[in-house]
């Protein structure tokens, strides 16, 4: 059932996330965001705020898989994640991380080893701070328009085109302005966003800058997924830019042999030609991200990890990293490979250090605390920890490879009482009959009576309505095309005979305005040089200090 139904936990943090996007915080620069979004994961490189943001949609994106027929409460909440990633503080690195950091000459000797080479320290910034006004490029004010801080701007395309995929109204392709560096509004929309970052990147095949001046993989590989999801929603080809850059990394920023990772580039500095590498762990970051569009490239990367950590290996005593978000990643990509063995291992690992459990108003909403004390689940983690727990195999890769976008014209299920009301299954199949399976999503309404509409039903005058097995009379016809049920708050199984064929529904592309902005971009430009005079430095395969994208 693990396709078709949301499972305990998969409810609980839907609540959780939620109440998370839809109660209003402070986050422009004179204010503060709540302090349940997660700036504090993964020092130096993670700790912002915008980062829970895009974690967050992902588990979000499976569920509308999970529920085709049900997306209203995914919708609001992407929209909020979305809504947030425009203010200062989605942006505050870039907004506020001036020159180069004044701290570099007394960083913890765990940065060191992790993240900046041998020959470069107490001179060379941190992975983390943006740097924004140095030279050559000086101070850019627009966190998108600038020159580097590309994951900024791919993780904002990917999450408005996550949004896309669950709400068809095109509302984040109409203009919007975005926070830049003393508060100046930029306007921009998702077909610009997307337009600037393909020819960007078409300018600049080794990839943009995110940090100035470190081009990353792992930041690049998320771009490249935001660019190919924007294609298959909107018929485009801008996934050209990353076609090329996956051939530019095998070049360049990895090494494998005989189907084997040996090392992988961290980041690359064309300014000081270093290319910093780790060892076969390097891969997994860059490995959930490329996975929907290069599976074979992918596999080597996660095998590769798999084999030296000894997740599918049960002779082999498993450890958990450090950094938790490195072993809830292996969790997630063996349940993504259908690695049986080594999710069947990793799974009671992850609970071991991720704390799961229940909280909130009838102890009704989940999450993974991590055993860190605080008042709330960790953001980020959770979130990626989620991803687990909604679909089977393939559940992440079929979310920009079949984003279903003819679920809009289908039979939905809408109006529903959430938080009151959930709905753990909404599917039609291919005899035209709607499946909508409900809970009470907060017990102490449960047997509290609420309503509920389908939509886009061919004739409310040929509708059959079955509840428990049993027929069900309590609905009415609201139009021609849409029925109202009232119902208890609690556990039942509808079936709807809607008149049309579910599952099965016409191919369309998402609405998307014309005009300036969302062209498609085709041309092509020559290879940048591979590198191969970089200097490279490497972290250690005897490391036990890594991070999730780090060496091991």
């Amino acid at each position: 059932m693990a396709d078709t139904q949301l499972n305990d936990r998969a409810r609980g943090w839907l609540k959780h996330l939620w109440t998370k996007a839809t109660t209003p915080d402070d986050w422009s620069s004179s204010g503060e965001p709540h302090a349940w979004w997660d700036r504090y994961s993964s020092a130096p490189v993670q700790e912002f705020a915008r980062f829970d943001l895009s974690e967050s949609s992902y588990a979000v994106a499976a569920m509308a898989h999970v529920t085709p027929a049900w997306r209203e409460v995914y919708a609001d909440i992407l929209d909020g994640l979305v809504e947030r990633h425009t203010t200062h503080w989605a942006a505050i690195d870039w907004l506020t991380q001036f020159g180069h950091d004044p701290r570099r000459g007394n960083y913890p000797q765990e940065w060191l080893d992790i993240w900046i080479p041998e020959h470069l320290r107490g001179r060379y910034d941190t992975p983390g701070w943006t740097a924004n006004g140095i030279e050559p490029w000086g101070l850019q004010p627009d966190p998108i328009g600038a020159e580097g801080n590309l994951f900024f701007r791919g993780w904002f395309n990917m999450l408005m085109g996550l949004y896309a995929t669950v709400r068809d109204d095109g509302k984040w392709h109409q203009p919007f302005k975005v926070t830049g560096v003393e508060d100046q509004p930029f306007e921009w929309s998702h077909d610009r966003v997307a337009e600037y970052l393909s020819t960007q990147w078409a300018e600049k095949p080794e990839g943009p800058h995110c940090e100035n001046t470190k081009i990353w993989p792992f930041c690049l590989s998320a771009a490249g997924l935001g660019l190919k999801l924007y294609d298959a929603l909107y018929g485009t080809r801008n996934t050209w830019v990353f076609d090329q850059w996956i051939d530019y990394a095998r070049k360049n920023y990895m090494s494998v042999s005989d189907d084997k990772l040996e090392w992988m580039a961290l980041y690359y500095d064309p300014i000081e030609a270093c290319l910093h590498t780790g060892g076969p762990g390097a891969g997994i970051g860059v490995c959930f991200y490329l996975l929907p569009h290069d599976p074979v490239l992918s596999e080597i990367l996660y095998r590769s990890c798999a084999a030296r950590m000894g997740w599918s290996d049960p002779s082999k005593k498993l450890r958990a990293s450090p950094d938790p978000r490195f072993t809830v990643l292996g969790l997630v990509l063996a349940k993504e490979f259908g690695d049986a063995t080594a999710e069947a291992r990793l799974r009671p690992l992850v609970d071991e250090i991720a704390e799961p459990r229940q909280f909130g108003e009838d102890q009704s909403e989940f999450g993974f605390w991590f055993h860190l004390g605080e008042d709330w689940p960790r953001g980020q983690l959770s979130a990626l920890a989620m991803v687990a727990e909604v679909g089977g195999p393939g559940a992440w890769s079929r979310i920009f490879n079949e984003p279903n976008i003819e679920r809009f014209d289908e039979p939905t299920v809408e109006g529903v009482a959430f938080p009151n009301l959930g709905i753990a299954r909404a599917r039609n199949d291919d005899r035209g009959v709607l499946t909508v399976e409900t809970y009470a999503a907060t017990p102490s309404r449960a047997g509290m009576k609420t309503r509920f509409q389908v939509t886009n039903l061919a004739d409310t005058g040929l509708i059959k309505v079955r509840c428990d097995g049993a027929d069900f009379a309590d609905w009415r016809a609201v139009g021609q095309q849409t029925l109202e049920i009232e119902a208890n708050i609690g556990s039942a199984v509808f079936e709807i005979e809607t008149g049309r064929s579910g599952g099965n529904g016409r191919k369309r592309s998402n609405s998307r305005p014309s005009g300036p902005g969302s062209q498609i971009i085709q041309a092509k430009s020559a290879m940048a040089p591979v590198i191969h005079s970089a200097r490279r430095s490497h972290i250690g395969a005897a490391s036990v200090t890594c991070r999730c994208c780090a060496g091991i």
